[in-house]
């Protein structure tokens, strides 16, 4: 996941251990929308997602368990336990030792599945977008010739942009807007990086 610079975040570093728990693509979700939407129960969540209110709330537990969810005792009751997300962001770093390295990629391989679905149905509902929104959407890439540092440079000069919007409240004429960023070696473009 990105690693913002805004102070404006509530953010988490993940042990390798609870970063494994995260490297689900359910338990992303939930995640998402917990911090997008704001606290649910798990038969709310389960519609949202399709799921039965069981397999829910068990991948709500394990969140809960490893600090990336917790119950919000301001809401309901003992018949509805109610869920808010404990951070907004999650920050990844790969460790120099190799338990770190594939946890870190293990949940990448999550993310990239849910953030695909997302993509997905934002193509498949371009059609309904009145016209303003729909010049707003792109779905570009770019191959670039760069070093390492090149690209870590690119990376956190984007982070800095993205982050002076994060300030920006609902309002009239607003709607949630989705960014998502893919930098990545192209596949077979980095020598010895091949399978």
């Amino acid at each position: 996941m990105p690693e913002s610079t805004s102070p404006r975040l509530s953010t988490v570093t993940p042990s390798p251990v609870a970063l494994r728990a995260l490297a689900h693509p359910v338990r992303l979700r939930l995640l998402g929308l917990l911090r997008v939407d704001g606290p649910s129960t798990a038969t709310r969540l389960a519609g949202r997602l399709g799921l039965n209110s069981g397999a829910t709330s068990y991948h709500l537990r394990q969140l809960a368990h490893h600090g990336f969810v917790v119950e919000d005792t301001e809401r309901g009751n003992s018949r509805d336990r109610w869920w808010r997300a404990a951070h907004q962001s999650t920050h990844t770093r790969d460790g120099s030792d190799v338990e770190s390295r594939d946890a870190v990629d293990a949940m990448m391989q999550a993310a990239v599945v849910v953030q695909t679905e997302f993509l997905q149905r934002a193509a498949e509902e371009r059609q309904l977008l009145p016209a303003p929104w729909r010049t707003t959407t792109a779905h570009s890439d770019w191959v670039l010739d760069l070093t390492p540092e090149r690209a870590g440079e690119l990376k956190q000069r984007i982070y800095q942009v993205i982050d002076d919007y994060v300030t920006d409240q609902p309002g009239d004429g607003t709607g949630q807007v989705m960014l998502q960023l893919h930098l990545f070696p192209r596949p077979g473009g980095v020598a010895g990086a091949e399978s």
